[in-house]
């Protein structure tokens, strides 16, 4: 059990670094997923096959999967523009109104009510957002940004739930980093026409750390992910993962001393946005022993376990 809670939080953590990472590789967001989902895509598909992992699903199920793997594949091209907008601490408060999102588009989607408090505690998030919003006028861009990919990770998740119904979530992971992937190769002449970078090829450098990004905070994290679940509740698996924004701004304000550029605002801000996380994780554990929270099926600190007790996570 000790040894599934260090693989777990290890993971976390890898997804905290995945920010930070982000602002280290120089290439323009587009091309830094593009070559990411291209080392990590190639690389699930050979661990498929060398744990002889049964990878064969419905073609119906595929296409669908396809292209909720494209949505995901925007989410992350856009987490990284808001990152390099504005910076990396920024970028993952965003990423916390997913909470705010869910809560909004989950009932619509799945046609069920309304969770009053969950909406409550998303709305605390936004609030902190605003505080955020004024510490910098050049950080407003990143914000919108990453408002935009805070909402599209709160939808491929709940997509999602239902393909967990009939798929595994690994098989559903090899899917979807193969069709972001092709999606992203689609579109990938317009964004670079509308978006021009001042080089297509990584220097060495940013090779190294994209295959940091792919092998170790991408597949190594994911797997560590699935070796805890082999032990722990994926509801505790779930509530851990709401230190991924925490673990982030913690590495970025070590790396990059982000710190010194925030001013009151920020501090107010990203208090409230934890207040949310904090109330939340209080509200779950104190349910009944044995009762399954209601599933979710959603992105970052706002997800919710599968139908089969285990969870897909779009780490950064």
């Amino acid at each position: 059990m000790k040894k599934a809670f260090i693989h777990l939080h290890i993971a976390v953590l890898l997804a905290g670094l995945t920010g930070v990472l982000g602002r280290l590789i120089s290439l323009n967001e587009g091309l830094l997923v593009w070559y990411r989902l291209a080392l990590t895509a190639p690389s699930l598909w050979l661990l498929a096959y060398l744990q002889k992992q049964a990878v064969r699903i419905d073609r119906r199920d595929m296409w669908r999967i396809f292209g909720i793997g494209g949505i995901a594949a925007l989410h992350w091209v856009t987490f990284y523009g808001s990152i390099k907008y504005s910076n990396v601490s920024v970028g993952l408060v965003c990423f916390s109104a997913v909470g705010f999102f869910t809560a909004v588009l989950e009932p619509l989607i799945m046609r069920h009510r309304l969770d009053r408090v969950e909406l409550l505690l998303g709305m605390l998030v936004i609030v902190g957002i605003l505080f955020i919003f004024q510490v910098d006028p050049h950080f407003k861009t990143g914000i919108v940004i990453g408002l935009i990919s805070a909402l599209l990770g709160s939808l491929f998740p709940v997509l999602n739930k239902r393909i967990l119904k009939r798929v595994s979530s690994e098989n559903v992971t090899l899917y979807e980093m193969s069709g972001g992937f092709l999606v992203l190769t689609l579109l990938m002449p317009l964004y670079l026409w509308l978006f021009p970078a001042p080089s297509l090829i990584p220097g060495w450098r940013d090779w190294i750390w994209l295959l940091v990004l792919a092998w170790v905070c991408t597949v190594l994290a994911f797997n560590l992910s699935m070796s805890a679940l082999a032990h722990i509740s994926a509801f505790t698996v779930n509530l851990t993962y709401n230190l991924e924004p925490v673990y982030g701004i913690l590495l970025a304000f070590v790396f990059f001393r982000e710190d010194k550029n925030m001013n009151k605002g920020f501090y107010i801000g990203f208090c409230l946005i934890l207040l949310s996380i904090i109330l939340q994780t209080v509200r779950l554990r104190r349910r009944k022993p044995g009762a399954r929270p209601r599933q979710r099926g959603a992105d970052g600190p706002a997800g919710g376990p599968d139908p089969e007790g285990r969870r897909l996570k779009a780490n950064h």
